[in-house]
């Protein structure tokens, strides 16, 4: 558990915002992935939401190695096993159920289980959870409450998702509870669909110098 939970650790420390990534065409994920990573977002999230999406996370390992890709929309033990078969560097669930748990002890993948309330933080810190995915962000409370759970939990780190745009992103990074952000305004519909790489690149650097405002 120290060694998954320091893993996921490094991989949530590598960039401030983690890309979440729906797609409907894996000929699309490879050069997705290295507009991303070379906007200076290594972090990827490849969302278990289409069909393509197991196909997508094997490309991606195999043609972008700079890319840590990871899977999203994590909700059973039997996805958990696929994504430890396809090499998944990590998996991230939008909430977590004692099944998922009792597969994440067993899985190679580290798990980032969502939370959106302080009673589920606590659960998922009984299994030994120490990093969290906050979600849904803005319908759950947003800063407001990530504020909030910093003085009970104070050993806990969070990714909020859902809701966070380019515009909110480095209002929640100022947070000493929150190691980085997942968003899905890096990769939208539109540009994925018209190819357009440069447009994803410049909106990754953006994202990635948000570090600067965020706290050591």
């Amino acid at each position: 558990m120290d060694r998954k939970r320091s893993s996921l650790a490094a991989i949530l420390g590598r960039a401030p915002v983690v890309p979440v990534i729906v797609l409907d065409d894996a000929d699309a994920a490879v050069p997705l992935a290295r507009a991303l990573v070379a906007g200076g977002l290594p972090v990827l999230e490849v969302t278990l939401r289409t069909p393509v999406a197991r196909e997508c996370v094997r490309r991606i390992r195999a043609e972008v190695p700079e890319a840590l890709v990871g899977v999203g929309t994590v909700l059973t033990a039997e996805q958990l096993r696929e994504a430890e078969a396809d090499g998944a560097a990590f998996a991230v669930s939008p909430g977590a159920t004692q099944h998922l748990f009792d597969a994440a002890d067993e899985s190679a993948v580290p798990l980032l289980p969502g939370v959106a309330t302080v009673s589920e933080a606590m659960v998922a810190a009984e299994r030994g959870h120490a990093f969290l995915k906050f979600f849904p962000a803005e319908a759950a409370g947003g800063t407001a409450a990530l504020r909030a759970f910093a003085s009970p939990l104070p050993h806990l780190r969070f990714c909020p998702t859902g809701g966070i745009g380019a515009d909110k992103a480095a209002e929640y990074l100022r947070l000493p509870n929150v190691v980085c952000v997942g968003g899905s305004w890096l990769a939208p519909a539109a540009a994925v669909k018209a190819g357009d790489w440069d447009t994803i690149r410049r909106a990754a650097q953006a994202a990635a110098a948000l570090r600067e405002g965020a706290p050591s």
